[in-house]
């Protein structure tokens, strides 16, 4: 399609041509669309619309939230609720589902979101962003239930995410590819800039925390230490680091560019298997990755083969460039035959 139509009309052409977006979830995903405008407004008004800072209570996951947490969750459910699109949500901020009420009609559609990836940039204006996920309600029984939303994320019929950064940029597939769209504040729209996304099998980039090195399992230090020797060393080539602690930036840089994400299981916690969120965040990155010609694995498989059991079961992630994936994912596959 030509550059510079809107995601109405972007949705609208792509459910005549491809019929790979329903009518109800056309509709749903402009809502989404129109819910992150309203979030990136209060983004950009700061100090001057009172949304920065704590707001002195916490979530589910026990990590202060930011005002902005709390407005982004609250403007997502406000603007979906009504609509007829959607049965339930779900969200990194709250301990259960939100159950569409019953004053409103309920649609045949999941939304699952992470309302502000990035919480700790809030306050020194770096790029956060919403990530979101929509799965169909399985057939068969009435009502709602927190199980309807164990499913792997080979299920999603659509994901995505809003990064609010110099542009905000709407990132979105339903299974077709991925899309950029970029807000024009003039006219209101997102407006498509960018569609076939496609990330280099290659790559000289990688984000990683770093401070965390001394937690990481062997693996992990195995790859790092790799590029860090440079050409000297096994990779002969040079790699440069990025880590922007927000998810949802690193994996655009990784969209736009190339480049290897990591945020692995550490010793800390060693009965979790991870740290992000696999509904809200690691699901819906991963499948933007892969339909970008990337890949993603928890470390040893496919991140959207796993089923989840739970609703805010957390898992490892490694996502990037195919090549760079595949290596850090044999090592791990490697180390385990070894322990055996």
């Amino acid at each position: 399609m030509k550059k510079n139509i809107s995601l109405t009309r972007y949705l609208v052409e792509q459910q005549r041509v491809d019929g790979l977006i329903p009518g109800q979830l056309r509709l749903l995903l402009e809502v989404v669309a129109r819910a992150c405008k309203r979030i990136s407004f209060a983004v950009n008004k700061g100090e001057l619309g009172d949304v920065m800072g704590t707001a002195g209570s916490e979530n589910v996951q026990g990590e202060v939230q930011k005002k902005l947490d709390i407005i982004a969750n609250e403007t997502l459910i406000e603007a979906n609720e009504w609509g007829g699109h959607l049965a339930a949500m779900a969200s990194e901020e709250m301990e259960g589902i939100y159950v569409v009420p019953n004053r409103y009609p309920q649609g045949e559609y999941l939304l699952m979101f992470d309302p502000l990836d990035g919480s700790s940039n809030i306050d020194i204006n770096m790029s956060i962003g919403t990530i979101f996920s929509v799965l169909k309600k399985p057939e068969g029984h009435p009502g709602v239930h927190e199980s309807d939303f164990f499913q792997p994320g080979t299920q999603q019929v659509a994901a995505g995410y809003c990064i609010y950064g110099p542009q905000t940029t709407l990132v979105l597939t339903v299974g077709d590819g991925v899309a950029m769209f970029t807000l024009d504040r003039e006219q209101g729209s997102f407006l498509l800039v960018e569609e076939n996304v496609t990330i280099p099998e290659d790559t000289k980039e990688f984000a990683i925390n770093m401070s965390n090195m001394r937690h990481w399992d062997e693996p992990v230090k195995r790859y790092v230490d790799e590029v860090l020797a440079g050409k000297e060393g096994p990779r002969q080539k040079d790699f440069n680091m990025r880590w922007v602690a927000a998810m949802v930036a690193d994996v655009h840089r990784i969209l736009c560019r190339g480049g290897v994400f990591m945020y692995p299981w550490d010793k800390r916690e060693p009965l979790k298997p991870g740290k992000l969120r696999l509904m809200y965040e690691a699901n819906p990155m991963s499948w933007l990755i892969e339909q970008a010609g990337g890949m993603a694995t928890n470390g040893r498989e496919r991140i959207l083969d796993i089923k989840p059991t739970q609703l805010h079961e957390r898992v490892s992630v490694v996502l990037g460039s195919k090549n760079e994936v595949e290596r850090i994912t044999r090592y791990h596959l490697e180390a385990d035959e070894k322990a055996l």
